[in-house]
């Protein structure tokens, strides 16, 4: 399992958005599918990732994401960008 502060905050925002543990968040986890989030959930998620980073995240590029992983690279990209 991947470790790191950005992983840590993105599973703490998923849990309190979708009220779920954090221990069932793995970088393999679908938000859809193994989560059962909706598009509001995922705005939300989204939301609350922005803010903890204080980045903002192209909306097309949220569309495409599907697992927490995913999640988790387009964040380092986008922190990566702004710095």
């Amino acid at each position: 399992m991947e470790t790191g502060m950005e992983v840590d905050i993105i599973r703490k925002v998923i849990a309190d958005v979708l009220n779920v543990d954090t221990k069932e968040i793995t970088m393999e986890t679908t938000f859809m599918e193994d989560l059962g989030a909706d598009s509001l959930d995922v705005f939300q998620i989204v939301v609350g990732i922005e803010e903890a980073f204080d980045i903002e995240i192209p909306a097309e590029k949220v569309e495409r994401i599907k697992t927490v992983g995913e999640a988790v690279d387009l964040i380092r990209d986008t922190i990566d960008q702004t710095v």
